[in-house]
C-alpha cells in the first residue's frame, strides 16, 4: 500500500514534462512547450496525457503539485541521508524517555514514533499546508512562489533568464529527489538496504544496525 501511494503521488507530478506524439497532443505541445521545466533530453513529456486539451490553469495546478512534491521529496532525501549518518536531535521524543537517537531511519522509524508524535507531525504538516506554504497575499509570480511579499533574497533584482534557470534547477532537483526517495523506500522494503550502491561497491551502510 505504501508503494502504491507513492506511485500515485508521483504520477501527478509527471504531468508537466515530454514529447507529444500526434493529433490532439500537438495542441498541448504548442501550448506548453515553452514552460519552465520543458528541456532536453525529454522536452515536453506527458505520456499519460494529463494535459491533453487542458488550459493554462490546469497546467499551473499540476506544476504547483509537482513543485510541492519535489520540495517534500528533497527534504525527505536529505533527512534520510542525515539520519542514516547517525545525526539525531538531542533528548527524548516523549515523556516516557524514548530518545530521538533510538528511532530507526526510514519506514522502519514509523513504528518507533509514539502515536501522539505521529498525530503532531500530521497536524504540523496540515498547518503548513493550510496557512504557511501557499500564496497567501496573491503576489506570487508563478506556481509555487510562496514569498508572500517578505522573503526575497535578491530575487526581484535578477534577470528573467536567471530566474528561469533557477526555477528549472529546482524542478529537476525535485524530480530527481522524488525518484530518489522512492528508490530508498523500495530497496528498504525489498532488501533492508536502501543504499544499494554502497552495498554493490562493498561498503554496506549497515542500515538500522543490520
Amino acid at each position: 500500500m505504501k508503494v502504491a501511494a507513492v506511485l500515485a503521488l508521483l504520477a501527478g507530478s509527471a504531468a508537466a514534462f515530454a514529447p507529444s506524439q500526434t493529433g490532439k497532443a500537438s495542441t498541448a505541445l504548442n501550448a506548453f512547450e515553452n514552460e519552465v521545466g520543458v528541456q532536453r533530453p525529454l522536452g515536453y513529456w506527458d505520456p499519460l496525457n494529463f494535459l491533453l486539451d487542458q488550459d493554462q490553469e490546469r497546467f499551473d495546478r499540476l506544476r504547483y503539485v509537482e513543485l510541492k512534491h519535489g520540495r517534500i521529496a528533497q527534504l525527505a532525501v536529505l533527512g534520510h541521508v542525515v539520519t542514516s549518518a547517525g545525526y539525531r536531535l538531542p533528548g527524548n521524543i516523549d515523556s516516557a524517555g524514548h530518545a530521538f537517537k533510538d528511532v530507526k531511519v526510514g519506514l522502519a522509524g514509523l513504528s518507533d514514533i509514539p502515536t501522539a508524535g505521529v498525530v503532531q507531525i500530521i497536524a504540523f504538516i496540515g498547518c503548513l499546508e493550510c496557512f504557511v506554504m501557499k500564496d497567501v497575499t496573491g503576489e506570487g509570480e508563478f506556481p509555487g512562489d510562496f514569498r508572500n511579499g517578505h522573503i526575497d533574497f535578491g530575487w526581484d533584482k535578477q534577470t528573467d533568464e536567471w530566474k528561469a534557470e533557477k526555477r528549472a534547477i529546482e524542478l529537476n532537483n525535485g524530480r530527481a529527489a522524488q525518484m530518489g526517495i522512492l528508490g530508498l523506500m523500495m530497496h528498504e522494503v525489498m532488501t533492508g538496504e536502501p543504499y544499494v550502491v554502497n552495498a554493490l561497491l562493498g561498503y554496506p551502510s549497515h542500515f538500522n544496525g543490520a
